[in-house]
């Protein structure tokens, strides 16, 4: 059996509208999902994905992110410059415009279905940031750069203490990108909040480490971390 896919537009409450792909399961949902993009857009492997998620008997939504300066981007993984200039224009304001109008067409479209979320590097932060301004029953991170402070997005940690619902972040220990010193500022304020939360790092494995479209694909960590990732959402979603 295939999932059923389609393309939505949603309206943003600062006016845009974004596109979003929509992956229905080939029976019934049994909850709804959001799956944040990686810096790369709404692309192929994204869509695979929730594609994936779908077959697992998830309603899934993947929203385009870059829809303010660059709808329909999907750029190459060895193209790192071209993103960089919509990854700056981002702001928590119009993420959180973003997450909201999302998770408004899971509630109005799953009929009564938990909803979850699930980011891959960009995508992991912003799924870190919808856990704290809708209702999810779990989210789960990937490498999410950004959660900490430094870098090019404003850090969330001081924004900890507004998760709502368990936390799954996964890590290479290999990323360059994303040092120690991020993760143990991650785990140290879920700690200092008393929040929920599972931390996976894959020693092994570098950043991007589940994307089999990308050079730093681990196959080993990749199919761990899915197993993780199923359950992890059976459980609370």
């Amino acid at each position: 059996m295939s999932t059923k896919n389609e393309y939505v537009t949603l309206s943003i409450a600062d006016g845009t509208s974004m596109q979003a792909y929509i992956s229905r399961p080939p029976s019934a949902a049994r909850g709804g999902l959001i799956v944040f993009q990686e810096a790369f857009g709404v692309n192929a492997h994204v869509r695979d994905v929730a594609d994936r998620f779908a077959n697992e008997g998830y309603l899934c939504i993947a929203p385009e992110l870059f829809h303010r300066t660059a709808p329909g981007l999907e750029a190459g993984y060895t193209n790192f410059p071209e993103v960089v200039p919509h990854m700056q224009a981002i702001t928590n304001d119009g993420l959180e415009a973003d997450i909201r109008a999302t998770h408004g067409w899971l509630k109005e479209n799953g009929a009564g279905l938990s909803i979850s979320a699930v980011g891959y590097c960009m995508g992991g932060r912003t799924a870190c940031l919808a856990a704290m301004i809708v209702p999810l029953a779990c989210s789960i991170s990937y490498y999410g750069g950004g959660i900490a402070n430094g870098g090019m997005f404003p850090g969330l940690i001081d924004r900890i203490k507004e998760i709502g619902a368990p936390m799954l972040f996964f890590w290479g220990g290999l990323d360059a990108h994303i040092g120690p010193e991020a993760v143990t500022a991650v785990n140290n304020a879920m700690r200092a909040e008393k929040k929920t939360w599972i931390n996976a790092e894959f020693s092994f494995a570098d950043h991007g480490f589940f994307c089999d479209a990308r050079a730093s694909y681990n196959a080993e960590a990749a199919a761990e971390a899915w197993a993780l990732t199923l359950a992890f959402l059976g459980s609370h979603a």
